[in-house]
């Protein structure tokens, strides 16, 4: 112990020279990571004021709420969407029409039919019959791709086309 005592009291100078290095460079070290702190604060509250004066918490808070309105109408068009998806179906939107020469002695194709439906087959068949002399025009109705009433061979045909269109 009397040996460690008089190394330390040789070597004092070079001890308190040694310690006071370390303490400057913990000097540095300390004034250097405030530099770095400030700055690092400078940013922080220049990001927590946010803009016009609301701070980042409150502008978070604000678009969540803005986010979750989103959703709401968002949700809400897909189910307006699915009621306007089965309404559609009871709308016209299967339509085919024929042509044709009801009678050799009239010249062009001047007769029709045509089948007006919508989604589950049910609509119209409407048929005009031109002659010489006169002119005919039919409406049968159309309930689930059949007619109660007997249709002529263009008029299935123009049928069979119509529940076939998607």
């Amino acid at each position: 112990m009397e040996n460690l005592i008089k190394i330390i009291n040789e070597n004092s100078a070079f001890i308190i020279i040694g310690l006071l290095v370390i303490v400057l460079l913990l000097l540095i070290m300390v004034l250097a990571l405030m530099s770095t702190t400030k700055k690092l604060e400078k940013k922080y509250r220049k990001m927590m004021r946010g803009v016009n004066n609301k701070n980042l918490e409150e502008l978070i808070t604000s678009k969540l709420d803005d986010i979750d309105k989103a959703i709401g109408k968002s949700e809400e068009a897909l189910n307006k969407c699915e009621v306007i998806k089965e309404e559609i179906k009871g709308c016209v939107n299967k339509v085919a029409i024929m042509r044709y020469k009801a009678f050799p002695d009239v010249g062009s194709d001047l007769s029709f039919s045509i089948a007006i439906l919508d989604s589950y087959n049910d609509g119209v068949m409407i048929t005009g019959i031109y002659s010489r002399h006169d002119s005919t025009t039919y409406a049968k109705p159309v309930d689930k791709g059949i007619s109660r009433y007997e249709l002529s061979e263009e008029e299935t045909y123009v049928l069979n086309e119509a529940i076939n269109k998607k």
